[in-house]
């Protein structure tokens, strides 16, 4: 991350596909405002606080577990069909927070692995390697998980005196391949992962912008056997500044005394250690938000959804103009359903090195797919994200980018199989 922001800021004119951040045309700081007082009128009007309830829910230190938890619930129900209790929900500052109080929580000693979906969000093998928890690859295969992978990575592992506790995976649009499970592998995991007795790390940040109104059930809403630890994150369907995320984590558990209790507790009593709260302002924006749109989220980003998928088209189509098929590029790629990412392979080693080259000579820049991970062919992929950019910086930085492909064949690269 600190070497993709530096290159963005030593050649700020070149048309950038590499950060994954959501659309920022519709970012108004006037609705801030608006938000927050319609959290103070729940707080009066739902919650019956007077006013120096009010002043101390949002100016004081703060509840660890947070102060937006019902309306979280709310959200989960109406949105996924997830039925959450309040107290099983951890708001966090982002999403990322909520990976390593998980993962710290997961991890008793050095025995401990976790595995996870390859290539995968950098963000979880960094909380990992905070927490010094190693992580173990799954193929994603054609189907988003090899589900055969995952059962044998568990079983070797243990045959070596490991603890595999969990997998990580984002099911819906991933980062940084871009691609979903289908209803029937979702179902097969959820048996596999009983069968194996690891809990699922479910991540689903993207899954709200599907680019052909096909809604698929979260894992979560699917699971019957608490299987299912699910992470939310407000930052592509809130506010990104609010940093507000959150863990569902109501698997029973047992502390050192014996006394059963929910994982959400143990993240909680970590919390209290790290951050002690999540801002309550913060979170009071996103909970004004929520009430604003009665917790329906999905209406709530319909013009987002829109625009991510009309780039997505914008993006493919151009693709395709540039490299058809038969032209000799060596250039093919993959077509999400939705999301920010997709990911081309390319017949030439994509690089940090030539990141630089194309930035420099060619004013555009992307994501080297080895940053996610070593798997077969990482080497010669590329993410382009298509969130932040308008068509027009499309249609540009698909020229510049041709460019660079052009120029890296014509030195004599072999070409990949189309």
């Amino acid at each position: 991350m600190n070497f993709l922001n530096e290159i963005a800021l030593r050649f700020p004119d070149a048309v950038s596909f590499a950060p994954g951040r959501p659309y920022e045309g519709f970012f108004d700081t006037g609705l801030v405002h608006d938000y927050l007082r319609r959290f103070e009128r729940y707080l009066r009007e739902e919650k019956g606080f007077d006013e120096a309830q009010v002043r101390r829910t949002l100016l004081q230190y703060g509840r660890t577990k947070g102060i937006v938890h019902e309306l979280i619930a709310r959200h989960l129900e109406l949105d996924e069909g997830v039925t959450a209790d309040p107290e099983s929900i951890v708001v966090t500052v982002g999403c990322q927070e909520a990976m390593f109080l998980t993962l710290r929580a997961l991890r008793a000693d050095e025995r401990d692995v976790l595995l996870a979906v390859s290539p995968a969000y950098v963000g979880i093998t960094g909380a990992a390697r905070l927490v010094d928890m190693p992580v173990l690859e799954v193929p994603a295969g054609p189907r988003g998980v090899d589900l055969e992978a995952l059962a044998r990575v568990a079983r070797t592992a243990r045959e070596q005196g490991l603890r595999p506790r969990a997998c990580y995976l984002v099911p819906d649009f991933s980062n940084p391949l871009g691609t979903s499970l289908d209803l029937a592998t979702r179902r097969e995991l959820l048996k596999v992962a009983e069968r194996e007795d690891l809990l699922l790390l479910e991540d689903n940040p993207y899954g709200y912008f599907s680019a052909d109104g096909e809604r698929l059930p979260t894992l979560k809403s699917l699971d019957t056997g608490r299987r299912v630890v699910y992470l939310g994150s407000f930052a592509k369907t809130g506010l990104p500044g609010a940093r507000i995320g959150y863990v569902v984590a109501d698997q029973p558990v047992a502390d050192r005394e014996g006394r059963v209790g929910l994982l959400a507790d143990q993240l909680s009593k970590i919390k209290s250690m790290l951050t002690v709260n999540t801002s309550p302002l913060a979170q009071a924006v996103i909970g004004g938000k929520l009430l604003a749109h009665g917790c329906d989220l999905r209406s709530a980003n319909e013009r987002e959804t829109e625009v991510y998928a009309g780039n997505l088209r914008r993006l493919l189509e151009g693709l395709a103009r540039h490299f058809p098929p038969g032209c000799g590029s060596g250039v093919t790629w993959n077509v999400p359903r939705g999301g920010f990412f997709l990911v081309v392979n390319v017949p030439f080693a994509a690089d940090e090195a030539l990141l630089e080259v194309s930035a420099r000579d060619h004013g555009v820049l992307w994501t080297p797919m080895r940053f996610f991970g070593r798997g077969d062919g990482a080497d010669r992929q590329i993410r382009l994200s298509y969130s932040l950019v308008t068509p027009a910086q499309i249609d540009v930085g698909l020229e510049r980018f041709a460019a660079l492909v052009a120029r890296r064949v014509g030195e004599g690269v072999a070409c990949a199989a189309p």
